[in-house]
């Protein structure tokens, strides 16, 4: 018996547990996994590969067929990205295409794994774009975000720097040489080795000047928890701050004007208006004395209050003479720093108010400036008020067309306080009443203007021949009184000689010849060992220029002494 040839598997053929193996492989991969034969017919799929088999039998993916036919053809792996339109958008599949050795050389099988991209392209897109999106707020942003190394160097800054530096000028920077007084920091917020927020921080600008900022900073950290040092931001509140600054200061030089207008307001008599003025106003800017300007009547510069120590030398020259429409100014007298302001009223400079300290203390500066500004405005306006103030006391004690003292202001104010300090002191006195003779023909004939000039005419001649201590009035009409302090009974007897003897010039002003313009006087000497009462002198005065009219006028008399009283 002839042994019968044993028969060997064809090369060719598949093995027996080639299916086995390629069910493993396919259950075993996590995403989609299909076995295709050599035809492209999908003989098998796992679970998450049922989608994917049945787009490949409607050839709706048909990049997958190309990949599988590649495969095929060049036994090799075949991998591309597949895009295709979902429900919900775009799906993004990784397709890689394996030749099935098992199926062996003429089998042309292959395995193919799919992997949904979508997912991670997705979150890849959004981390660009978030990281792009922080990026420009970074760069579009007014704050200064940076990062510091050990050393307290800045190692990046915001790509368009800080403070005025360009952030190459910055990098390789120690961040205490920009920081205002780093001393007062420990440790410095740029090397901070825990969270901060919220610090206040004055840094100083490449021109110098300062810049308050707000800073954030956490410190940076390894994975070993080894600090490395710091990165934050620093927001620039300047502006802000300034605008704080200034709005507290207005509001404190509102708080002083309203101190200095209250104490000026609070004066009933307008005479010490200035005076409350000067001294608030020399207090409320801490000055070591103050003066208030006045234009008086005769349109001169004069002091009208003050307060404090003396003036610096030359100080009332300065303002008699340079006051004007310059605004406020500061300038040096000897070891003094003076802030000067016109005072105005509807723009015509009617004064000047002055403060000043020693040039060593503190300088005047622009809230000084502002401040003494707004007092001036309302300083012009007092000056004002004073002035018509004395216009209108002028105006009740002064006769309108002389200008000499009227009846009023004569009989009730001058003589009694004259005659009161007269009798303290012991002192000899004349009361001298003076009247036109014939002034009547000289207004009916020549007219009211010429009498007019002829009253100024004889005011003229009694203040010649009056004393600078004298008080000359008029007391109504062509009526006048003088009133001589501290004077013997001989001189006045001499003075009112020369009166009558200079009264002849006033004949020019005559109504007619035989009766001429002169005067009468009459006198009344007060003899302090009398004690004699004013309502009796003035009495004898009169009666004495009454006697010397019904005498035939043009002479003078002195009245007798006042009668002594007996017991």
């Amino acid at each position: 018996m002839g042994n019968t040839p044993r028969s060997t598997p064809s090369s060719d053929a598949p093995s027996p547990n080639a299916d086995a193996d390629a069910s493993r492989v396919l259950e075993g991969y996590p995403g989609a996994a299909l076995r295709v034969d050599a035809d492209g017919q999908v003989r098998a799929a796992n679970a998450k590969g049922l989608g994917l088999k049945a787009l490949l039998e409607r050839d709706a993916i048909p990049d997958a067929r190309l990949l599988i036919d590649r495969a095929a053809r060049e036994g090799a792996i075949a991998a591309g990205t597949i895009k295709l339109q979902g429900a919900e958008g775009e799906v993004v599949i990784e397709v890689a295409v394996v030749p099935d050795v098992n199926t062996g050389s003429a089998g042309g099988g292959a395995i193919v794994l799919a992997r949904d991209l979508t997912m991670e392209r997705n979150l890849r897109t959004a981390l660009v774009e978030s990281r792009q999106r922080y990026k420009d707020l970074v760069e579009v942003s007014s704050d200064f975000t940076w990062e510091t190394d050990e050393a307290g160097r800045f190692a990046f800054v915001t790509p368009k720097g800080a403070l005025g530096y360009s952030a190459e000028e910055l990098v390789g920077r120690a961040a205490a040489e920009l920081v205002f007084n780093p001393e007062d920091f420990s440790p410095l917020p740029f090397v901070t080795q825990r969270e901060v927020d919220n610090i206040e921080i004055w840094m100083v600008r490449k021109d110098g000047s300062h810049a308050c900022v707000l800073l954030a900073a956490r410190p940076v950290s390894d994975a070993a928890g080894v600090w490395h040092g710091a990165r934050g931001v620093c927001r620039d509140l300047t502006e802000e701050r300034e605008r704080e600054s200034a709005l507290a200061r207005a509001r404190q030089r509102e708080q002083l004007l309203g101190y200095i207008v209250g104490n000026i307001r609070d004066e009933v008599d307008p005479s010490n208006m200035l005076t409350a003025a000067a001294s608030a106003t020399g207090r409320a800017l801490g000055a070591a004395g103050s003066r208030i300007y006045r234009r008086g009547s005769d349109q001169r510069i004069k002091v009208g209050a003050y307060y404090g120590g003396e003036a610096p030398e030359g100080l009332d020259d300065f303002v008699a003479t340079h006051t004007g429409d310059k605004g406020v100014e500061t300038i040096a007298l000897g070891d003094a720093s003076v802030l000067i302001a016109p005072t105005k009223y509807r723009n015509e400079v009617n004064g000047a108010v002055t403060m000043w300290r020693v040039k060593d203390r503190e300088p005047w500066d622009d809230d000084h400036r502002l401040l003494i500004h707004d007092v001036a405005n309302q300083l012009g306006i007092a000056n004002e008020q004073l002035a018509n103030h004395e216009r209108i006391v002028m105006l009740s004690l002064t006769d309108g067309m002389t200008g000499l003292l009227n009846r009023r202001a004569f009989f009730e104010e001058e003589l009694p306080r004259r005659f009161a300090r007269l009798r303290r002191n012991k002192q000899w006195a004349a009361m001298f009443y003076v009247d036109m003779d014939n002034f009547k023909r000289v207004n009916d004939v020549h007219g009211h203007q010429r009498g007019d000039e002829a009253i100024m005419a004889l005011r003229d001649l009694m203040r010649e021949y009056s004393r600078p201590g004298d008080e000359i009035a008029r007391l109504g009409g062509d009526e006048f009184a003088m009133w001589l302090d501290n004077i013997s009974p001989e001189v006045a007897t001499k003075r009112a000689e020369t009166l009558i003897k200079a009264s002849e010039r006033l004949r020019k002003y005559s109504g007619h010849p035989d009766h001429p313009l002169g005067i009468s006087v009459g006198i009344a000497l007060y003899d302090p060992a009398t004690d004699e009462p004013l309502e009796n002198l003035l009495a004898r005065a009169d009666e004495a220029m009454y006697t010397i009219k019904r005498a035939g006028k043009g002479g003078y008399r002195i009245a007798p002494p006042p009668a002594v009283k007996t017991e």
